[in-house]
């Protein structure tokens, strides 16, 4: 509870900053809004505001954690709502788009997977997002889900973007399809409370087609909806900004919970539904 109530207050004094700055440029009508990280510190110290000593868990907090405040909301057309991208180096921008919540469908059916996760590795797991891509290793399930072959480039990709700045994404697979064609496969993980954000997929395509032009990318992502069971998505991006292509869910099992019943149905599921 304590933990909570110092959560609630880091975010009030977020909410304060970033409404500050957001009003200090809005007018009527305006869908994108520029401003700088350095805009933080000016604000806090006009309200007296003791910040964090690192300046991007205020922007953080907005883009992938917490919403932004009702008063910046109610300012969005019926519809549409306010993010925030990154647009270069310590340069943001309010842009108000498409509201839509990537959040896990709850009358999506589950499909139970044999638990290969090492008994070592599911004893000293939480529920974080690093516990989550483990799994996700293990049990071979962005090979599952997409029906690539696929294997982990890298943990925690880092690089900077043209016109976006520095950008990162939780891993990157490598795949290869039974043509011999090549993938790329950027993977977003949220545990807790996290929820995926349109804004990180948007910079996993963008990272992809800068350090990767040659490969198809296929932008993943996962989120723990209770200890084993396991929601994936992917991601297309188009004119109509990133959309959600395909949603699976993965409960992870011991062998002999698996049983002929769901053998039978999983084979006589429609191909199309496999991939």
């Amino acid at each position: 509870m304590a933990e909570d109530k110092v959560v609630r207050q880091k975010l009030n004094r977020y909410s304060q900053i970033i409404e500050r700055i957001f009003f200090s440029r809005y007018q009527k009508g305006m869908r994108e809004i520029e401003f700088r990280r350095d805009d933080i510190e000016t604000v806090a110290a006009e309200m007296a505001i003791k910040l964090p000593k690192n300046l991007g868990d205020v922007l953080y907090s907005f883009r992938y954690r917490a919403s932004l405040p009702d008063s910046i909301k109610a300012e969005a057309p019926q519809g549409e709502g306010w993010i925030i991208r990154p647009v270069g180096r310590s340069l943001y921008r309010f842009v108000c788009v498409k509201a839509w919540e990537i959040a896990p469908s709850s009358v999506m059916s589950e499909t139970k997977v044999p638990d290969a996760t090492p008994g070592i590795v599911a004893l000293y797991s939480f529920d974080d997002e690093q516990a989550l891509l483990a799994k996700l290793r293990y049990n071979r399930l962005i090979d599952i889900f997409t029906g690539l072959t696929c294997y982990s480039l890298q943990n925690h990709l880092r690089t900077t973007v043209p016109n976006m700045g520095q950008v990162e994404t939780d891993e990157i697979y490598v795949g290869v399809d039974k043509r011999g064609a090549h993938y790329v496969l950027p993977v977003q993980a949220k545990g807790g409370a996290d929820k995926h954000n349109v804004v990180q997929i948007e910079q996993d395509f963008a990272l992809c087609a800068v350090k990767f032009p040659t490969l198809f990318c296929r932008a993943i992502g996962a989120q723990f909806m209770e200890d084993n069971l396991i929601a994936m998505f992917e991601f297309e991006t188009g004119e109509g900004g990133v959309t959600l292509r395909a949603e699976k869910h993965y409960r992870l099992v011991p062998i002999d919970d698996l049983t002929e019943d769901d053998l039978k149905n999983y084979r006589e599921r429609p191909a199309e539904e496999s991939a």
